[in-house]
């Protein structure tokens, strides 16, 4: 029997090529019993002419496709589905399942609807999106990434991609945190010292767990990242919202039977502000005095391009009282959920244990790519890009909002990649957010920002990561008029 050309459509809205595309076609055909063992194919001729693509485009998918054993090629007689493609999956067509669980009684938690960050999904189709943390692809080094993936996906790296390693992180990755990255911060640490997780979410998650739980005490800042408050609710502990100020996190507010303290010092989400030295050694001499854990999220520590970075807590710590927490999310890609842990050896241990009945440990190989990315200096060239068009967004963005009379609520010396704002008496900034959309404009509102017994609808965050500097002004100018 043969295949008709008809029976092939291209989708116009793939993200594939077109041979990936007739790849595809193939294969769905094949597994999903539509096209049989044995049955002939349509000629390249025949079905490029159908789809409309070059010969060569359907060649080099057909070649590919025997290669893969899902087609054979019979000489003269054209290209049939192999005798040993894989099966059809049995079970293509499902009927409905009649759903008998009483789902709100038999669910233990509930993890929806918590106090996450409102963003539409689709924010890149917005002409004006001031998204926080998104990195833009102009920017980043594509051809040396994946020279660097071919690199890990290679022969040489076979072990370190495949293999189980059970609680062990690659070495060649650690060993690069070790030797660079933590110099940079200050930092001296052992491989025995560090574990890698799965971004920084998961660190503050490790932490959460292997450091508090009923009796226990924890102390945030106010505002702070959404993500924290809503990992120590989880944590079953009890939990002090402390007021930050232009310094950053008052040591003198902490409450004295306070146990773990989370903060984000150098960059302070969302306000941006950067703890002085001097209230750095404060609040380690009280951690000290106290007897209090100090987690350290140093998330934007490679944003500070107004000025030299202030060096971390943990590079001021001489008693072993802070936990560091690092991510490439930020200098790499947030999807990439890579970051680490750095503190003593037996944390760095019962972290490793927790997280081995998890996850194990990240994916080898993208644990490869990045040690290659780092070590070959593709990273730090690319930072360098980074910093440099920042700085060209924030001066851009800086005149756009003095020009439009818009308040920003923090230092301007400070760094980071976004403004944290305040609106005039009387916006509320989460009505803000939704009617804004209708003019393109995308902005977080504050509120998420702030423990839910706060309505506090006062402030918002800009963003430059992720929008050119091209289209800054126009968006700050809709912003304003919103307002007005």
């Amino acid at each position: 029997m043969v295949i008709k050309a008809e029976q092939f459509q291209l989708d116009p809205n793939s993200e594939g090529t077109l041979q990936q595309q007739v790849q595809q076609l193939v294969c769905d055909g094949v597994l999903s019993g539509r096209f049989l063992s044995g049955e002939r194919m349509p000629s390249s001729r025949k079905l490029a002419d159908w789809l409309g693509v070059s010969r060569i485009t359907v060649t080099l998918a057909y070649a590919e496709l025997v290669a893969n054993d899902y087609l054979t090629s019979r000489g003269r007689s054209g290209y049939f589905i192999s005798t040993s493609a894989p099966p059809p999956h049995v079970g293509q067509i499902r009927l409905p399942v009649p759903n008998t669980v009483d789902w709100q009684k038999t669910l233990a938690k509930r993890y929806v609807n918590q106090s996450s960050l409102v963003r539409p999904p689709d924010w890149k189709d917005y002409p004006y999106p001031f998204i926080y943390g998104q990195p833009d692809a102009g920017l980043f080094d594509h051809d040396n990434w994946r020279r660097c993936a071919i690199e890990a996906l290679g022969r040489k790296n076979f072990d370190s991609m495949t293999k189980d390693a059970y609680e062990q992180d690659d070495p060649k990755l650690v060993e690069y945190i070790v030797r660079n990255i933590l110099p940079r911060r200050g930092i001296w640490a052992r491989s025995d010292e560090v574990l890698i997780t799965m971004g920084a979410q998961n660190a503050l998650w490790l932490c959460s767990q292997i450091l508090l739980g009923e009796n226990r005490f924890a102390a945030i800042e106010n505002p702070c990242y959404p993500g924290i408050r809503d990992i120590l609710r989880e944590a079953a502990c009890k939990v002090a919202q402390v007021d930050v100020d232009d310094n950053g996190l008052p040591p003198e507010r902490l409450p004295a039977e306070v146990d773990v303290v989370f903060t984000t010092a150098s960059h302070q989400c969302p306000t941006n502000t950067t703890m002085s030295i001097d209230r750095r050694r404060d609040f380690l001499k009280k951690s000290i005095r106290n007897g209090f854990v100090v987690v350290e999220d140093d998330y934007e520590f490679e944003m500070a391009f107004q000025r030299a970075p202030t060096p971390a807590l943990k590079s001021l710590d001489r008693a072993g009282t802070v936990v560091y927490i690092g991510s490439f999310s930020k200098s790499l890609f947030p999807g990439l959920r890579l970051g680490y842990i750095v503190g003593a050896p037996a944390l760095i241990e019962e972290a490793r244990a927790l997280r081995s009945l998890v996850f194990r440990h990240p994916p080898g190989q993208l644990q490869r790519t990045t040690a290659y990315f780092l070590s070959m200096g593709y990273h730090d060239t690319m930072i360098n890009r980074i910093g440099q068009a920042y700085r060209r967004r924030r001066s851009v963005m800086e005149k756009a909002i003095r020009d439009n009379n818009l308040k920003i609520s923090s230092r301007l010396d400070q760094g980071g990649s976004s403004f944290w704002m305040r609106a005039p008496p009387g916006i509320n900034t989460s009505a803000l957010a939704r009617e804004l959309r209708n003019s393109g404009v995308v902005i977080e509102q504050g509120r998420a920002f702030f423990g839910p017994e706060q309505e506090n609808h006062d402030y918002y965050r800009l963003a430059y990561s992720s929008i050119p500097s091209a289209k800054i002004p126009e968006g700050i100018r809709r912003i304003a008029a919103a307002m007005r």
